[in-house]
């Protein structure tokens, strides 16, 4: 196993065919073909298109099954062989597998994640680049009038606030209790349909602190006159992308193919590349070739 901790709605996505088969130049077609699943939102498609891009490009026959559904269905599906390889975030998947897992930080995560995986499943690096966790909101105007910069200035006087939480859209499924933020015991919880809402309430004054499931780049606008305070304590798990996949199925230069995507992959790029195939319906296979070209991937 490799895991480095320091290396670095649906329907808009829909593409002919379930499976899209992704083939490099070089590739033997007499060889195993390496099946990437992918879920139901944009950034499972667009992960899985990167993955199985990086890997045609070391010679392997690679194919995306999309549409698999949420996170059970795509681990099933990993579990059953029917996939090889799906993508994943640390913390969620960590949750998924050990409910009871209190880690936080990434290296901690990382390693919590190692040892609950199941016998037969392994993972590379982790694109410590991309941190995907949720992201607490307030006011420009609450900010400087309380001097808060930091998810910790909140502790004091969070059970006097009410908190609302809204989903960023296109994102790998958290799981429940992964958008409470450690440390903070609010009066009150509210939930929002989308981020835009979310907005709204916090500049109304409806809510005190907001929390996004999600990187702000994913919701242009929405956090539009909020500030998003820094969480360098990880009150928040930590949330980095990384790939899943089936002992024995990958040799080491193409483990080291996708130690090079988690080396390059960015919060920014890979909101960039949900958005473009959430709302402006791309392909998610040119979005991904796209950008393994521009890495030199």
């Amino acid at each position: 196993m490799m895991l480095a901790t320091s290396v670095r709605m649906v329907a808009r996505f829909l593409v002919v065919g379930a499976v899209a088969l992704v083939v490099s130049c070089g590739n033997d077609d007499s060889g195993p073909r390496i099946t990437v699943g992918a879920g139901d939102s944009a950034e499972s498609a667009v992960l899985a298109e990167i993955y199985a891009g990086a890997l045609a490009r070391t010679g392997a026959r690679t194919a995306v099954e999309s549409h698999l559904g949420g996170r059970s269905d795509y681990l099933a599906a990993l579990d059953a062989g029917r996939v090889e390889v799906v993508g994943e975030h640390t913390g969620a998947l960590l949750a998924h597998l050990d409910e009871h897992a209190a880690d936080r930080l990434p290296a901690k995560v990382a390693s919590a994640l190692s040892a609950a995986l199941p016998e037969g499943l392994l993972v590379s690096d982790i694109a410590d680049g991309a941190d995907l966790r949720p992201r607490v909101l307030v006011t420009e105007q609450a900010a400087a009038r309380d001097n808060v910069r930091s998810v910790g200035d909140l502790a004091s006087r969070c059970g006097g606030l009410t908190v609302g939480v809204a989903s960023a859209p296109g994102l790998l499924p958290l799981p429940a209790g992964l958008d409470r933020v450690t440390g903070c015991d609010f009066a009150a919880i509210a939930a929002f349909p989308d981020p835009a809402a979310l907005r709204r309430a916090l500049l109304d004054g409806q809510i005190q602190v907001g929390v996004l499931t999600g990187p702000p780049e994913l919701a242009p606008g929405a956090t539009d006159g909020l500030t998003a305070l820094s969480d360098d304590d990880y009150a928040l798990r930590a949330e980095n992308v990384l790939p899943l996949f089936r002992k024995g199925l990958l040799d080491q230069r193409q483990i080291k193919k996708l130690n090079y995507v988690a080396g390059e992959l960015t919060t920014k790029d890979l909101a960039v590349m949900i958005r473009r195939v959430r709302d402006d319906g791309a392909a998610p296979g040119e979005v991904a070739r796209a950008w393994l070209d521009e890495h030199a991937l």
